[in-house]
């Protein structure tokens, strides 16, 4: 007589349910590692609560609390340069999402499905965008910008840096997270499936549309997600590649705390963290779904 899978599982839950789990005491070591834990997690965390804390504050003075209120929320939505480096962030984050997953999920395919010579320096220079500081390729790419504006100014045609350049600078390094992330679901991809498929006389675009896609879109979604935050969120590359009327949000942000910190300033922060925030938790909901429905 065999055993099922199924039997044993539930022979398992039913003894894990008789045995009552023994805590073991905590030791000194265990403690002071939890209390590390918390301070650690204080130390990152307590400023994000302060500032969520005083963008509800009536008054105008940051370190004097005078009373809850959403009057710095309401005053964003009439501050025109708030909402246009709104539209900015939202266009940029949306187009370089759009071209950076469509590219990165078709070098993740490339580089798992094919044997070619010069993989592995093509290997490297994928991860080299997430490795280098954002100063470095900042920098790397004004200077690719300037040297094109040059070349195209020659060819009698007008190029200037803006939407169009930050577009292709966030494109530049979203590239290598969704190739990463749509790889890792590739590496525990269950080629049979496909074989399964071409045996019932599917054709390769068909296996790749109903077998394929399907399989790995929570590794798309979620190296897109994680694209459009990144893309969102990012300062450092937008500041060099951004030219005149391309004011991101970020941008904006800089630009009004030169002049002093002020509740609205915080009201911003908040709405960006929390965007940010719940970009993140979706993309990890997302791949972890992906792979319980994997498995």
């Amino acid at each position: 007589m065999t055993t099922t899978p199924s039997v044993l599982t539930a022979r398992r839950v039913a003894a894990r349910e008789r045995v009552p789990i023994q805590k073991r005491p905590r030791s000194l070591t265990d403690r002071l590692l939890a209390a590390n834990a918390w301070l650690v997690f204080l130390f990152f965390y307590l400023p994000v609560l302060v500032l969520i804390l005083f963008s509800f504050n009536d008054g105008r003075l940051l370190s004097h609390w005078t009373g809850f209120s959403l009057r710095w929320y309401g005053k964003l939505l009439h501050n025109e340069a708030i909402v246009m480096a709104l539209r900015n962030s939202l266009i940029v984050a949306g187009c370089s999402t759009v071209i950076s997953t469509v590219l990165g999920t078709l070098i993740a395919l490339g580089m798992e499905r094919f044997q070619f010579r010069g993989k592995t320096g093509v290997d490297s220079l994928l991860y080299l965008p997430i490795i280098i500081p954002d100063i470095a390729m900042a920098v790397m790419l004004l200077l690719f910008f300037v040297q094109a504006g040059h070349l195209l100014g020659w060819l009698g045609m007008r190029f200037s840096l803006g939407l169009e350049t930050i577009i292709l600078a966030h494109v530049a390094f979203n590239i290598s997270f969704v190739a990463v992330i749509v790889r890792a679901r590739l590496a525990g991809f269950d080629h049979a499936l496909e074989e399964a498929a071409q045996d019932l006389y599917a054709n390769e675009w068909q296996t790749f549309r109903h077998v394929t896609l399907p399989l790995i879109a929570p590794g798309i979604l979620g190296g897109a997600l994680l694209a459009f935050t990144l893309s969102l969120d990012d300062f450092v590359i937008t500041f060099f590649t951004s030219g005149p009327g391309s004011t991101t949000l970020p941008l904006r942000i800089y630009s009004m705390v030169k002049t002093g910190v002020t509740p609205e300033i915080n009201a911003l922060s908040t709405l960006m963290i929390l965007a940010s925030m719940i970009l993140v938790v979706a993309s990890l909901l997302v791949q972890r779904r992906g792979g319980d429905w994997h498995r």
